[in-house]
């Protein structure tokens, strides 16, 4: 029996290339220090633009070689969640 491959679990969203989630935390936490050194320090942007390039670069060799990287990021964020137990129980578990 054939079944219908959806496309977003099939083929997860990407930035150039890389996934999501990492590729806007290494642009959002590059740019603030950017700018920061920028004001600070007088530094040279060319040096930052260079490091957000090569910080793309390996999300996407990391995305490359695991395409659900955003997820498995998400997930593991939901991993030390405790849960709200609707019986006494001991230890956790993961009852709705």
């Amino acid at each position: 029996m054939r079944e219908m491959i959806l496309k977003a679990v099939a083929n997860p969203p990407k930035i150039f290339w890389g996934a999501v989630l990492p590729a806007a935390l290494n642009f959002g936490l590059q740019v603030p220090f950017m700018f920061m050194a920028i004001g600070i320090w007088q530094a040279n942007p060319l040096i930052f633009i260079v490091s957000i390039l090569v910080g793309h670069v390996i999300v996407v060799a990391l995305s490359s070689k695991d395409p659900h990287l955003s997820n498995m990021i998400q997930a593991f964020g939901m991993t030390n969640v405790v849960p709200n137990n609707l019986y006494k129980v001991k230890g956790h578990k993961f009852e709705p």
